[in-house]
């Protein structure tokens, strides 16, 4: 994947646009990367297989349909690309999340099911008489909805408008795995669109696009996890998953492949925190300008990888997919 010869703009500085566009571009046209929207505890994914076949959009908008999902971004003027590796049991996880200041990245914050009509932006045109509803989790900078064209299915989602998701006595929720409509995550710049079934409770999440609602991670209030090390005014809302040295898109052990880490170094070089960089390479945090948190994870990150270029594998111990999980849904 190439990337714009360009170097990280300062702390509280907006990047180029263009570059911007160019990395979300040049991402896109990658089938080994992933993509994610959304907030701690709810979010949507979007992947594609190297050989699946993908559908242009039917607009001016970044991205692409499947089978499976979809994908829709329009560059934001505030878009800012943070890229950043956090420490796991089993070594790191990489993405670079896609940022917009706090005071731009409100949505709606609806707190009950609520019918929103036509989805007259659906990444896909057959879709856009689709009905809409906001979900009503009431997140910073994502609408989570869903959409259907199915009659049984609105008429469901109309009944339970009006009263919170969770609460007890709404008709969606014992019938929404069942019902898999359409779900929509929506943000400032763009949207996820999942079109995969919903897993049965206790089952396994597909390959490929899919969601995940964990209602004991909203609870908590945040937008990201406490490991992510997201600058001090921005709220990630998105993020890009590049391909992982060792792992693939299900988090399943690869052969190491040492090409896949220099890649993400490039683009932690042009998309990181610039201080957090210096401490990962060595460089003491005298002026505070990162959490010890944060510095502390970085120093785990670079040991971890040199482990790695010099052959040697780190076991992923108990309770470590737990956590890996926890780092990835934020």
């Amino acid at each position: 994947m190439t990337q714009p010869a360009k170097t990280t703009p300062e702390r509280g500085t907006a990047p180029d646009r263009a570059a911007v566009e160019a990395l979300l571009q040049d991402s896109m046209r990658d089938p080994g990367t992933a993509w994610s929207l959304g907030s701690f505890g709810a979010i949507a994914e979007f992947m594609r297989d190297l050989d699946e076949p993908v559908s242009a959009l039917p607009d001016d908008r970044i991205g692409m349909a499947t089978a499976r999902g979809a994908i829709a971004l329009r560059p934001h003027p505030d878009l800012r690309p943070v890229a950043y590796e956090t420490a796991v049991a089993s070594g790191w996880n990489h993405a670079v999340a896609l940022c917009l200041p706090e005071e731009a990245c409100a949505m709606n914050r609806r707190t009950v099911v609520t019918e929103l009509g036509p989805d007259h932006e659906a990444a896909r045109s057959e879709d856009r008489d689709g009905v809409l509803f906001d979900l009503g989790l009431d997140l910073l900078a994502v609408d989570a909805c869903v959409r259907s064209r199915d009659a049984d299915t609105i008429a469901c989602l109309r009944a339970g408008a009006g009263q919170p998701l969770f609460t007890p006595g709404n008709p969606i929720g014992p019938r929404l795995v069942a019902m898999s409509p359409h779900r929509v995550f929506l943000a400032r710049f763009g949207r996820i669109e999942v079109y995969a079934p919903i897993p049965p409770s206790g089952g396994t999440s597909p390959e490929g696009p899919h969601t995940h609602v964990l209602p004991k991670l909203l609870r908590s209030g945040r937008t990201h996890a406490a490991t992510t090390p997201i600058p001090a005014g921005l709220v990630p809302c998105a993020a890009l998953h590049p391909a992982h040295p060792y792992k693939d898109m299900q988090g399943q052990r690869i052969a190491f492949d040492p090409e896949r880490l220099a890649a993400f170094q490039v683009l932690l070089q042009l998309w990181g925190d610039p201080a957090l960089v210096a401490v990962k390479h060595g460089a003491e945090d005298h002026g505070g300008a990162v959490s010890s948190r944060h510095a502390q994870g970085a120093r785990r990150v670079a040991e971890a990888q040199s482990r790695y270029l010099r052959g040697e594998t780190v076991e992923a111990g108990p309770g470590d997919e737990e956590d890996e999980a926890a780092d990835i849904h934020a």
